[in-house]
């Protein structure tokens, strides 16, 4: 299972539902994107979550608890990942697993489809300088690799909906839609930075992609970091906010990718809202900007036809 998946599902969403613009696109598939149904998006979110989620709730509840194979630790470590920074040590921890179960877990949602990893590709201290004397720190930080969901609906449901079954069960709806207005550009981050390597990825088509993906270590996170087989580096961040990305956040960018000792040849910054006027003055072969109109660009070479989403049906 790849991200390649999650394009597919992008486009059938797209091709099913015919969104007005590519905002309303992208914050609609990072909710019901997979699961199948046809979604009104001319309806505002919390109208269409109450009609197809919970409305339907003895449904879609049955069918989760079939795909986790009716497991308590299967359905906390989902939570636990929806929730948490998506790393698997601190998934286990939160979801009170060991490496044990915890790793049992793991590796049935993975054969289910539910997940897939996401590698670490931080270097370990000890390879970098074998003789050094590490710090105490360095010495107890662990190397963990991450974890993406496979279906965004899943994810929507273990973050917002599994914490909130007890509510629901009773009808009392009120704390789960106070939790969606409060983190809902949170959630809806993720999908887009996954949306936006791959609108990335494949702008650079014509070359060859040896590693892509997000890069995190002990102390820098960055959303995008694509090498090419020719040892160009790009170098990408994303911000779902409702306001223009400025200069400040590429002086943040470049000071991440001089403590990690890389130039790029091109620095990405993916927006939902656009640009401050002096970024866009200063766009060009080292720096490009896009904004969710670019998103377009993915709905390419496809069709209603090929595309199949199979979360429900």
């Amino acid at each position: 299972m790849t991200k390649y998946k999650l394009l597919e599902q992008f486009r059938s969403f797209y091709f099913r539902n015919y969104p007005d613009d590519m905002e309303t696109l992208i914050s609609y598939f990072s909710i019901f994107g997979g699961l199948g149904w046809d979604v009104d998006t001319s309806k505002p979110v919390e109208e269409l979550i109450e009609s197809l989620i919970l409305k339907n709730f003895d449904i879609l509840y049955a069918k989760i608890q079939e795909l986790t194979d009716n497991s308590q630790e299967n359905r906390r470590l989902l939570q636990a990942l929806a929730i948490g920074d998506r790393r698997i040590f601190s998934a286990f921890k939160r979801a009170g697993l060991n490496n044990g179960n915890g790793g049992g877990a793991l590796n049935f949602l993975q054969e289910r489809g539910l997940i897939q990893m996401e590698y670490s590709r931080e270097q370990d201290p000890r390879e970098k300088n074998p003789n050094a004397k590490l710090k105490r720190r360095e010495a107890r930080h662990r190397i963990s690799h991450k974890v993406l969901f496979t279906h965004p609906f899943v994810r929507f449901w273990f973050y917002f909906i599994a914490p909130q079954i007890k509510n629901i069960q009773e009808k009392n709806y009120e704390p789960l839609f106070e939790k969606i207005e409060e983190r809902r550009h949170s959630y809806v981050s993720l999908v887009f930075e996954e949306l936006s390597e791959l609108l990335l990825n494949y702008n650079l088509r014509d070359s060859q992609i040896i590693s892509s993906g997000s890069y995190w270590d002990a102390n820098i996170e960055i959303d995008i970091l694509t090498i090419t087989d020719t040892e160009k580096v790009y170098v990408g961040e994303c911000k779902w906010k409702n306001h223009k990305v400025n200069k400040k956040e590429l002086h943040k960018l470049r000071e991440k990718c001089e403590s990690l000792e890389i130039e790029p040849i091109q620095i990405i910054f993916f927006s939902k809202r656009g640009f401050s006027k002096e970024l866009e003055q200063m766009r060009g072969s080292s720096l490009a900007l896009y904004s969710a109109d670019d998103f377009e660009a993915l709905l390419k070479n496809s069709s209603k036809e090929e595309l199949i989403e199979n979360f429900i049906n």
